[in-house]
């Protein structure tokens, strides 16, 4: 009997990871494991009993894979109430200006003819001694290149007047900005920013997280992008 009990219970187990058993499997396993286990009980030689050990370790088997589903059962709760508080606070973001990693600069113009350009920014593992700013059009002509002088580590945020080298205004529409950091002859690595208002917020689906919703433009972007708020 205990051979019918390993051979048709644990093997069952063994043969893949107790996740990969849906509920009324390792429900039915468990059932079928209890019979089986009374049966032999019930049947089993009074001068050979079952050994104390042999149906501990049985027990502890199927012990296991009760713990493990109802853990599995627990983070998936856990999760949903992540997702689900991820949500809420993520729609505090409508309607806010954030930065993003992107290289786009809008331009628009007021009604008195004045130059209003949206901020880009940078980001730094380490301080820089100086970064360097080049604005682009769609045809990446270079329209002006200027320094702005030290940067410290981290993110930093910056507007561009909306001139060229020559102190003409552009025209409106959309530019191209791309960043240098220098530190004495090192040239370092840094992420480019651009501005983007937060327009909606998209639920966790099985694919991810929390995305938000940036416009045509700038399309969906995870949460974990956003590296400051303005």
């Amino acid at each position: 009997m205990s051979n019918t009990i390993d051979s048709s219970v644990i093997g069952r187990l063994n043969a893949g990871a107790p996740g990969s058993l849906d509920p009324g499997q390792s429900a039915d396993l468990r059932d079928n494991f209890m019979t089986l286990l009374i049966t032999q009980l019930q049947n089993q030689d009074p001068l050979n009993p079952m050994e104390n050990a042999e149906m501990t370790s049985q027990l502890a088997q199927i012990n296991t894979v009760s713990g493990i589903e109802e853990l599995n059962e627990t983070l998936s709760g856990i999760t949903s109430q992540i997702d689900a508080g991820q949500t809420l606070q993520a729609t505090g973001l409508i309607g806010q200006g954030v930065l993003v990693p992107g290289d786009r600069v809008l331009l628009d113009k007021g009604d008195e003819g004045e130059a209003h350009t949206t901020p880009f920014g940078i980001e730094l593992a380490e301080s820089a001694d100086n970064v360097r700013v080049t604005i682009s059009g769609s045809d990446g002509q270079v329209i002006n290149r200027y320094d702005i002088g030290p940067v410290s580590a981290g993110v930093e945020s910056f507007t561009w007047d909306g001139k060229t080298r020559e102190g003409d205004t552009v025209i409106p529409g959309s530019y191209r900005v791309s960043i240098e950091a220098t530190r004495g002859d090192d040239t370092l690595k840094g992420t480019t920013l651009n501005y983007a208002v937060v327009g909606g917020v998209t639920p966790p689906d099985d694919g991810g997280g929390v995305r938000l919703d940036l416009g045509a433009i700038y399309g969906q972007v995870a949460l974990d992008q956003v590296r400051q708020i303005l």
